[in-house]
């Protein structure tokens, strides 16, 4: 067993029906600690919080239906569904979670913050292709909406639906924001599309006079207590549940946490929040089509855009009087888990708290799927033993990546052609071959034409690379308690030498690795500003990243105003 393994090997918890705890959990927030006390399985009772809502007369009281129902008054005599059905569980847990328990964890708190500071500098390097920035803007070119998002990095000023859709778009281009792997995966920091292009329209409407969200100006703390929920949710709801073997994307999850946060920051109260989260299951999910061959396409990176500006949608109607599906997903043929996920209802492994945000993972090293980043830290420490030997990528025969099954459900790509950006971002034959080519790898080696897209070797040697599944690292995978994303890459060289193994089971984002990653995703960040502002900005927006306290207590608005451009080299 690894020194990783040994210092935090705990029991794994196998049953569903009761609250998980750990030392960890206990220690770090308050909020878990009720949650303890007064929940008991999320997927079959509610929080008594929640019970300001529940009160609901049974379906049995609606009116029977009549072959002359038509004839008469539906404004009169039909009553909505809210005021006949009740709220399925699942959703109330969420709305009460929500409304209910502030987050007191400071370690979840400061590592919002880096998430943030991560987050805009993958937006800001997202610019940098056109391919992503042909989709920003306002949906009729020209268009200013008066004290409307401002969309940091370009001079747009939009409404928050569109805001929500180029913040999110821009965020999740190269896949190099943050990381959380679970039964299902995703980015739970997709959801500052939602986020962040709601705070900012609602500080600048209340600025001029408004009364949006009873007149609240948010500050960056408030958006990060925003972004520590909406991860727990997208989180937690990811744990045991995958959405991906049923073929919906994980995008869903994005869609559920962005409504639930963004309800409150609306000044929904906790029914209407409800309302908004049961909207949110019921709006047609996305397929993994756009995600897998032969249909892997650009649709994967601008879905979480997608997500973000149909949560806001759903909100602002919701908050215009528009109802809810309150058994939206147990309602028998009809409801969610009956017509997208084969009948099962959803698991949970632990009460909502802020434990996902605290073990969230970042993409430190590489712009690469999650699931390689550790292959491709092996492959960059076996392209410097070759170095100090005289020798190169070249001198390879073949090489065997021990790994765990969602790398190769997921990324496992030998033999299929790279034809586009997405085929070569989500190959792990292809980023670990680069790395062996060249030593590195970036953002631009995946454009058609780039010197990695054309490189004989690279081709030649991603079809030498066989990934077979350890089922050892899959269980380490799933533990709660080691969550690794383990890759151990052999290679065979053409003299029939074999060297060593190299194995690397935790890469540099993961909380193991959290106080090392630091100084990383800071020079990240920093990386990322420079291609957008003079040396005095990027300065200024480093020193403010790192002065915890003043970042918090900075208005939105104000903040996203030292991003703003009038004019940018990537965006017309």
């Amino acid at each position: 067993m690894s020194a990783v393994k040994r210092a935090l090997s705990r029991p794994l918890r196998t049953s569903c029906s009761s609250v998980y705890s750990s030392p960890r959990l206990a220690s770090s927030s308050s909020l878990a600690r009720a949650s303890l006390l007064s929940s008991s399985t999320l997927s079959t009772s509610s929080s008594p919080a929640s019970s300001s809502f529940s009160a609901l007369p049974s379906a049995r009281s609606a009116s029977r239906f009549h072959t002359m129902a038509s004839l008469q008054s539906g404004a009169a005599t039909t009553p909505k569904p809210s005021e006949g059905v009740g709220y399925d569980p699942e959703i109330k847990d969420i709305a009460d979670y929500i409304h209910n328990h502030p987050i007191d964890s400071d370690l979840a708190f400061d590592t919002a913050r880096f998430v943030l500071l991560d987050t805009i500098g993958c937006g800001l390097e997202g610019l940098r292709f056109k391919e992503c920035t042909k989709l920003l803007g306002p949906v009729v070119p020209g268009t200013v909406v008066p004290n409307g998002t401002r969309v940091f990095g370009t001079p747009f000023q939009l409404d928050p639906v569109s805001g929500a859709f180029n913040i999110g778009a821009m965020i999740r281009w190269l896949d190099y924001n943050d990381c959380w792997l679970a039964a299902e995966w995703g980015h739970p920091s997709d959801n500052l599309g939602a986020i962040l292009a709601v705070a900012d329209w609602v500080n600048r409407t209340n600025k001029a006079g408004g009364n949006l969200a009873n007149g609240k100006i948010f500050t960056i703390r408030d958006v990060l207590e925003a972004m520590i929920k909406a991860h727990e949710i997208q989180g937690c709801l990811a744990l045991e549940n995958s959405f991906n073997k049923v073929g919906l994307d994980h995008v869903v999850l994005v869609k559920v946490a962005s409504t639930a946060v963004v309800s409150k920051m609306l000044g929904l109260d906790e029914r209407q929040t409800a309302d908004a989260i049961t909207q949110a299951w019921v709006d047609g999910q996305s397929l993994r089509t756009y995600r897998h061959t032969p249909n892997t396409m650009s649709r994967k990176s601008w879905a979480a855009g997608d997500a973000c500006q149909r949560a806001v949608n759903l909100v602002l109607k919701v908050s215009k009087g528009e109802s809810g599906v309150p058994s939206v997903l147990s309602a028998p043929t009809w409801g969610f888990y009956d017509v997208l996920f084969k009948g099962k209802k959803f698991e949970f492994q632990r009460p909502y708290g802020s434990y996902v945000m605290e073990n969230v993972l970042f993409k430190v090293s590489y712009p690469a799927e999650f699931h390689s980043q550790t292959a491709i830290e092996a492959s960059q420490k076996i392209h410097n033993q070759l170095k100090s030997r005289g020798l190169s990528a070249a001198d390879i025969k073949s090489i065997t990546n021990r790994t765990h099954e969602a790398c190769v459900r997921i990324i496992d790509k030998q033999f299929k052609p790279m034809d586009n950006f997405a085929d070569r971002d989500h190959c792990v034959q292809y980023m670990c071959s680069v790395m062996l080519v060249f030593g590195r790898l970036e953002a631009t080696d995946y454009t058609d034409g780039s010197e990695a897209a054309t490189s004989e070797l690279v081709e030649s040697l991603r079809q030498k690379i066989k990934c077979v599944e350890d089922p050892q690292f899959t269980r380490d995978y799933h533990d709660p308690s080691l969550r690794t994303i383990s890759n151990a890459l052999t290679v065979e060289l053409n003299d029939g030498t074999v060297l060593e193994e190299v194995v690397v089971e935790a890469p540099l984002g993961h909380r193991l690795r959290r106080e090392e990653a630091k100084p990383e995703i800071m020079a990240k960040y920093k990386r990322h500003l420079e291609g957008h502002y003079g040396a005095d900005k990027v300065k200024e927006l480093v020193d403010l990243g790192v002065d915890r306290s003043r970042l918090e207590s900075l208005a939105v608005d104000e903040y996203v105003d030292l991003y703003v451009v009038d004019k940018s080299k990537y965006v017309s």
